[in-house]
């Protein structure tokens, strides 16, 4: 016969087993979510944090490629054997505010694209789509000022210094354009500003390998793209608001 007090005690445990697994099941993965706040403000999703919906492999549309969407993450698998490709999304935009997170491998290389144009005399996604570049502070290149996180790629160094976070932790970037005029940001501060409709831009280009590519920067939208590189890069609360 089980005595009164063991019978207390044995409810207790019971009640304090039910309260955890309770707590546990009923936490929510906040990740790849918007808020009711940022739904009335006109925020979208471009990840849903399960599929690769809504984009595909540049100009070569929807099939099997190395970008993986698993645990609440889109990312590449480094060890799936084909030509590396980039992917852009299904839609275009023009005035917009893009928020993104990502981490990235030891030494890893990448970057998001904006107002690319896929056309198949085009080979890739950087040869129209001005770069954020994505950079793990182990790789050569990052002695480079203008080729560290924040930057665009291959013109300026970053207006304000910033490090990205350790190896194997979230960065929170942004990039915003309006009427041709874009800003970067990494974890809250501004890293780059540039008018694409500025004579100043042509000039810039006319300077930079870019200029052997005609389509480069001429365009104020277009799709946003992920740079695959040969190291792994991982995205994921990817939203945007159109301005």
């Amino acid at each position: 016969m089980i005595k009164k007090s063991e019978y207390i005690i044995f409810l207790g445990v019971a009640w304090l087993v039910a309260l955890l697994f309770s707590s546990c099941t009923g936490t929510k993965d906040q990740n790849n979510q918007l808020t009711e706040r940022e739904k009335q403000e006109g925020w979208r999703l471009l990840f849903d944090g399960a599929s690769a919906n809504g984009w595909h492999l540049y100009n070569n549309g929807k099939i099997d490629s190395q970008w993986v969407a698993k645990n609440g993450e889109l990312y590449c698998n480094t060890n799936f054997r084909i030509a590396h490709q980039d992917i852009i999304t299904d839609e275009e935009f023009e005035n917009f505010d893009l928020k993104f997170e990502w981490k990235i491998a030891t030494a890893g290389n990448s970057g998001v694209f904006i107002n690319v144009t896929e056309r198949n005399d085009l080979a890739t996604a950087w040869a129209s789509g001005p770069e954020y570049q994505l950079l793990e502070s182990s790789n050569p290149d990052y002695g480079v000022p203008n080729k560290r996180s924040g930057c665009m790629f291959g013109f300026a160094s970053q207006i304000n210094a910033v490090e990205p976070k350790a190896q194997g932790q979230w960065n929170q970037s942004e990039i915003t354009q309006e009427g041709g005029k874009a800003a970067f940001y990494l974890n809250g501060i501004l890293t780059a500003q540039q008018d694409f409709h500025s004579p100043a831009w042509t000039e810039m280009i006319g300077k930079t390998n870019f200029s052997h590519f005609p389509e480069y920067g001429k365009r104020t939208k277009g799709h946003i793209g992920l740079q695959y590189w040969l190291k792994g890069i991982f995205f994921r609360n990817i939203k945007i608001k159109k301005l």
